[in-house]
């Protein structure tokens, strides 16, 4: 469990070095479904940073997308665990999936920044770099990335003065930039293929391929 996680962490040293700082990764995004690309991008986050953990939160209901086109959030978060679960470092949160109303990245990143005060706690958000250019649309982008340092995934070859002009150069200090190496996949053409009665293998895990089919996910284009 994470609070473990950080207990044994925070517990680890001596003396002045009593308290250390657990450096927790979240990884928001709705899963519809997870892949290789996500779990890639995390995985390199989790080393480049040196994060301790990276949590999982499949979002609830996000503001910025239809839910029509999204699988029940039972079904992405289980997804999630499936895909996860050979992972030591990786671990998933049910956080908005049982939180009432929209769901905003600030009440996220502040739940757990509450939820763990007893400890030094340091959180990096990990997202696309597509989202990070839609931050300023966000409840309380200020407040954002006051609260924590944004990991922001992108492939070789992003212009970043673009996005310091786009964000402002004060809101791009909390930006830190990660090349990820398998951001080609993505969630929507899985579900197109499917729909499509294309194959996905090696797209994403086995196991969450074998879960969709087993409960027939994404049949109609979306």
């Amino acid at each position: 469990m994470l609070k473990d996680s950080i207990r044994s962490k925070a517990s680890s040293g001596t003396g002045t070095k009593r308290k250390k700082t657990f450096r927790l990764g979240i990884m928001g995004g709705t899963f519809n479904p997870i892949h290789y690309g996500h779990l890639v991008a995390a995985e390199q986050a989790r080393c480049k940073f040196k994060l301790d953990e990276v949590t999982f939160v499949p979002s609830g209901t996000p503001p910025h997308k239809e839910p029509r086109k999204m699988a029940d959030s039972e079904h992405r978060y289980l997804m999630t665990v499936l895909a996860t679960s050979n992972n030591p470092y990786f671990s998933v949160s049910r956080q908005e999936i049982d939180r009432e109303g929209l769901s905003y990245a600030v009440d996220t990143i502040q739940y757990f920044l509450d939820e763990y005060s007893e400890y030094k706690i340091k959180i990096y958000f990990i997202t696309g770099m597509d989202a990070v250019m839609e931050i300023l649309t966000w409840r309380n982008p200020e407040t954002i990335m006051e609260l924590c340092t944004i990991i922001a995934a992108t492939r070789p070859g992003f212009d970043m003065e673009a996005l310091k002009h786009h964000i402002g150069r004060k809101n791009f200090r909390a930006v830190k930039l990660l090349r990820a190496s398998a951001l080609a996949i993505s969630s929507t053409d899985i579900r197109e293929r499917l729909a499509g009665g294309l194959p996905i293998k090696y797209l994403l895990p086995e196991t969450v391929e074998q879960y969709i089919r087993k409960k027939q996910l994404y049949l109609e284009t979306g």
